[in-house]
């Protein structure tokens, strides 16, 4: 295998490391095309192991690039979702290496709350499965601290993850439900698909008007439903759609895409919304699509 392919084929493993830690595929591709710099630059004879290498790398610079990130998402008006990954359709081969694993908007957006180092150690043990030996390498630090760093990660990953798994169908059909619900603007029907402490998290990063603070309740995320199809009846159309690898929603109003939507699903019913509105951060999904005649 040549320096170029064996690059080739770990460069889904990069991205997949890289969008995990930066939520956002521009950054992810940036880190990717560094690390190819590195690889190219490198003395490659010297390297006995070119994926450890390349993994160490990439993870090294993602949290470089994370910490120089961190300040201007301090500075971010309202809530910072990551950009999300969208497939129209699940039978097309886009899930790649980068889906392959956890990677849900619910689940980034608990890693929003970890410090990079932290976020990275836990990444690497529980979703890519390396040795802590690896990771105390990667990250310069003793095994004892990464096990630490690992230990109170998992926690707050597990403050936020829902009691019962849902299947995927039951996902989807229950999402299918929300959706006829909210185009309808039925906000009895919506509030019994959502539990009573339901929260709703929507990023608009100052572009376009959203939600500053999380809703919270049945009753007010169901509202934000029914008021926008009051205030543009029949305008509103849901499109079903894989949103980081889970059944999601796209929101077009007045045929013009308005949102990427994800939804946390426990006990049959929806716990959480993420709501990605930020137009720079919709860019790779159709903008169009035709209104209700």
């Amino acid at each position: 295998m040549t320096d170029s392919s064996l690059f080739a084929a770990l460069r889904p493993r990069l991205f997949a490391i890289a969008y995990r830690m930066l939520g956002t595929r521009a950054d992810a591709d940036d880190v990717v095309q560094d690390a190819w710099l590195r690889w190219h630059g490198s003395d490659r004879a010297a390297v006995q192991a070119p994926e450890a290498w390349l993994v160490t790398i990439a993870t090294r610079l993602a949290i470089d690039r994370l910490r120089a990130r961190q300040s201007e998402r301090s500075a971010y008006v309202g809530w910072w979702l990551p950009e999300p990954i969208v497939e129209l359709d699940e039978r097309t081969p886009e899930s790649s290496a980068e889906l392959a694993s956890e990677v849900s908007m619910a689940f980034m957006w608990v890693l929003e709350r970890l410090s990079p180092e932290e976020r990275a150690a836990f990444l690497m043990r529980q979703v890519f499965e390396h040795e802590y030996a690896d990771i105390a390498d990667m990250l310069g630090k003793s095994e004892a601290a990464c096990r630490q760093m690992v230990h109170r990660a998992q926690q707050r990953v597990q403050q936020q993850q829902p009691r019962f798994a849902v299947p995927r169908e039951q996902h989807r059909a229950l999402l299918g439900r929300f959706m006829a619900a909210a185009q309808n603007g039925d906000r009895a029907a919506m509030k019994n698909l959502l539990a009573d402490d339901v929260q709703l998290v929507a990023d608009g990063g100052g572009k376009v008007n959203s939600y500053l603070r999380v809703l919270h309740g049945a009753g007010r995320v169901a509202g934000s439903f029914w008021s926008l199809e009051h205030q543009y009846p029949q305008q509103v159309i849901y499109r079903q759609a894989r949103i980081n690898g889970e059944p999601g929603l796209l929101r077009y109003v007045g045929g013009k895409l308005e949102s990427a939507q994800s939804f946390l699903i426990d006990n049959d019913r929806i716990v959480a919304v993420f709501i990605v509105r930020n137009p720079d951060k919709l860019l790779g999904v159709p903008q169009t699509i035709s209104p209700v005649a």
